[in-house]
């Protein structure tokens, strides 16, 4: 597996993390403070979120099956952009596997 299938899983978990956290934080702002303006942050960002999750699902899913996880983890994986701060964990723990399995796979590549 090549690393820049990590690399943009990762990207995409980051983003993926942020907007939601900002959306979070805009709907508090529009439902719970009702602050003038939220409701225009709120659509924007969920847009954004809602487009880019669609990205960060392929992304994962690209990795996951080059990684040949099982479907709970995958699904595991795939809901991690759908909770506030849970992308960052998730990717964390998956990106310290990964690149173990990278390390592992790499002096049998130079071997072959």
């Amino acid at each position: 597996m090549k690393k820049s299938v990590l690399t943009r899983y990762r990207v995409m978990a980051y983003v993926t993390g942020v907007l939601l956290i900002l959306l979070t934080l805009g709907m508090i702002a529009k439902y719970g403070l009702e602050l003038d303006g939220a409701a225009d942050f709120t659509y924007v960002v969920s847009l954004a979120h809602g487009w880019l999750y669609v990205v960060y699902l392929v992304c994962a899913f690209d990795l996951g099956s080059k990684a040949k996880w099982p479907v709970g983890k995958q699904l595991w994986v795939l809901l991690a952009g759908t909770v506030p701060t849970a992308a960052f964990f998730v990717e964390r723990k998956v990106s310290q596997e990964v690149e173990a399995k990278i390390a592992e796979d790499a002096p049998a590549a130079v071997k072959a």
